[in-house]
């Protein structure tokens, strides 16, 4: 039998997390785990689905978590777990977050897959994420306060590291003097 086929009798063709029998039903692999196996797969509602996927939460369809973080399918925990997280702004899911239990193993599985909404993201001017050690070229000519020169317009910055106070600010080098740069202007 197909892992398809296994996960559908498994959830008795309804959504394994909010229990909708719309139709159509679609394979989720929760990730990092590769859907070779079907402890690693979930059956989900378009609706369910398209959320997870676009990390766009409508606040009210989640709050049967409260049932389905005691699960025994491990990927519901998993991603209930990852869901509260990222809904955990609201009162409601916080709380439930602070009375959710995972094994140990489970929440490293879940912590995997969630994004660190503390790192600060830095982007350039185009929106493209800026990473250490990245090239960037300046797109505008900058006064360098402080040091008397002006970086121009089209100055290669190679090694860039990143402040990681601030998702705006990047250091690198310029005519030999490390500088700091608004990432507005730069661009990878």
């Amino acid at each position: 039998m197909s892992l398809e086929k296994e996960v559908a009798k498994r959830s008795l063709n309804q959504c394994e997390f909010c229990s909708s029998q719309s139709l159509p039903l679609a394979l989720y692999i929760v990730a990092p785990k590769s859907g070779n196996n079907i402890e690693d797969l979930l059956h989900l509602c378009s609706t369910c689905k398209s959320q997870i996927e676009s990390k766009e939460y409508d606040e009210h369809h989640w709050r049967f978590l409260s049932d389905a973080m005691w699960s025994e399918l491990d990927a519901i925990k998993v991603m209930s777990y990852r869901i509260l997280h990222d809904l955990k702004s609201e009162v409601w899911a916080n709380d439930l977050l602070e009375m959710f239990y995972i094994e140990e193993d489970l929440e490293t599985w879940a912590k995997e897959g969630l994004e660190r909404s503390d790192i600060p993201k830095h982007l350039d001017a185009n929106g493209v994420a800026l990473q250490v050690g990245d090239s960037v070229v300046l797109i505008k000519d900058l006064k360098v306060k402080g040091a008397n020169f002006t970086a121009k317009r089209g100055t290669a910055v190679r090694n860039i590291s990143l402040d990681m106070d601030n998702e705006k600010y990047i250091e690198g080098k310029v005519d030999g003097q490390k500088i700091v740069l608004i990432t507005d202007y730069v661009k990878k």
